[in-house]
């Protein structure tokens, strides 16, 4: 995926989930942030950060914070791009060589999942999870406890019970990871959904991504350890 008309700034602070304070040019803006996570580990004081400026000049906030740089390694937290990026790679037959369709926004059961599709005659469903959250090269989800998530793995052992494939791909906003595991630490109930999920069919992959200040995109396959 990519970003238009890209800034560079300096964080000040963050106010509330949705919007944080960023020097730019010499001037302080309010700014929207695009992920109403904590990432308190990326936003910190003086951190330099990336932001989309909006063609629409009636917005309140005139920029979208969109990405930072941790430890000299960039990474993009913006919630909407990883779905964007792995619609882009199942679209290009880069997870499927026989993709025959794929849907975005999808009910089955209780939930929508991210994408529906259909390969090779097989009608999968495909829930995705950005990741930013990394230290010493490991990477982990969740960076807060998440019901919906773990909601959305036992909606996904429904799909396999009813004939479908099921995939809960997990998108590392950033590249040269050592590996995935699921945060026990913050969440241990999502860490042992997922491994029963695992264990009931589901497919569980995780992928790194080549991170720009102006782009996103899927890189390469990241052990997942379980």
């Amino acid at each position: 995926m990519k970003y238009e008309n890209i800034v560079k700034g300096r964080f000040l602070s963050r106010p509330n989930r949705f919007i944080a304070k960023v020097m730019i040019d010499g001037k302080e803006e309010t700014v929207h942030v695009k992920n109403t996570g904590r990432c308190r580990e990326l936003l910190t004081e003086n951190a330099t950060v990336f932001l989309e400026k909006s063609k629409n000049p009636n917005r309140k906030t005139a920029y979208d914070l969109i990405s930072v740089i941790k430890n000299d390694r960039l990474i993009n937290m913006d919630s909407f791009a990883p779905n964007v990026a792995v619609g882009e790679f199942i679209r290009e037959g880069k997870l499927f060589s026989d993709l025959e369709f794929l849907k975005s926004e999808y009910t089955f059961g209780n939930s929508r999942f991210d994408f529906y599709g259909k390969h090779g005659g097989k009608e999968f469903f495909a829930e995705v999870k950005g990741v930013t959250l990394e230290e010493k090269g490991v990477v982990r989800f969740p960076d807060a406890p998440t019901e919906r998530g773990i909601k959305h793995l036992s909606e996904l052992e429904n799909a396999v019970k009813s004939g479908f494939e099921a995939y809960v791909i997990f998108v590392v906003q950033m590249k040269d990871v050592s590996h995935f595991e699921p945060n026990y630490k913050t969440h241990k109930e999502f860490g042992e959904a997922l491994e029963k999920a695992q264990k009931n069919g589901v497919k569980v992959l995780c992928f790194d991504c080549d991170v720009t200040p102006e782009s996103m995109a899927l890189r390469e396959e990241v052990r997942v350890c379980l």
